[in-house]
């Protein structure tokens, strides 16, 4: 899952989706250096991965994926995934993509101080560009997985060939989407259940 998903699944708790957000830039336990729901928005960030990395759907998409892009398949899965929940949010949410954006990038930015710095790197492009509201259109995603494709070389020396992932995605974008659909329901009912039980 990627930036929009984590949102979502945090539901209202402005402390759980900044905690969520930063999950990735976040190293080892951190306890004492974030308040508690940040603590376990960090916590619920994980689990997602893990229950989203051992789900029948999301391993089809990613061995679809596989062959063109290898160790980073992944990573172009959870942007896809990301580009189907904008496009069908209405579906999943009775709080418009735009303003639910907007509240992102507030509590983002008034969080600032206590950002890790990979994740105030991020932050300008991701306001200005208004990634969560872009994803919803597939041509938009080019963008995205382009600058992605840069960041990875940039930073590894490897070709992970993001940059060519929706002509690549295109051809299978209606199993891909039928994956996510039915992936979601479950992802969405195992993140009510963690929130409820920690």
């Amino acid at each position: 899952m990627n930036f929009l998903a984590h949102v979502f699944l945090s539901g209202d708790n402005h402390d759980l989706i900044l905690g969520n957000l930063i999950a990735d830039a976040v190293k080892g336990n951190q306890d004492g250096q974030f308040r508690k729901d940040i603590l376990k928005g960090i916590q619920l960030h994980r689990a997602i991965d893990s229950f989203t990395d051992q789900h029948s759907c999301v391993i089809q998409s990613k061995l679809r994926l596989r062959k063109e892009f290898h160790k980073y398949a992944g990573v172009v899965a959870d942007m896809l995934y990301d580009h189907f929940l904008a496009k069908h949010w209405g579906d999943y949410s009775k709080v418009p993509l735009p303003v639910t954006a907007t509240q992102t990038y507030m509590i983002l930015t008034s969080n600032y101080n206590i950002l890790p710095p990979r994740t105030k790197v991020i932050l300008p492009f991701m306001i200005n560009n208004n990634w969560l509201v872009s994803y919803a259109v597939l041509d938009n995603m080019q963008r995205h997985f382009e600058g992605m494709a840069r960041r990875t070389t940039s930073r590894t020396s490897f070709d992970s060939g993001m940059e060519r992932a929706v002509e690549i995605i295109k051809p299978d974008y209606k199993l891909f989407e039928k994956e996510f659909r039915e992936f979601f329901p479950d992802v969405m009912e195992f993140s009510n259940n963690f929130i409820k039980n920690q």
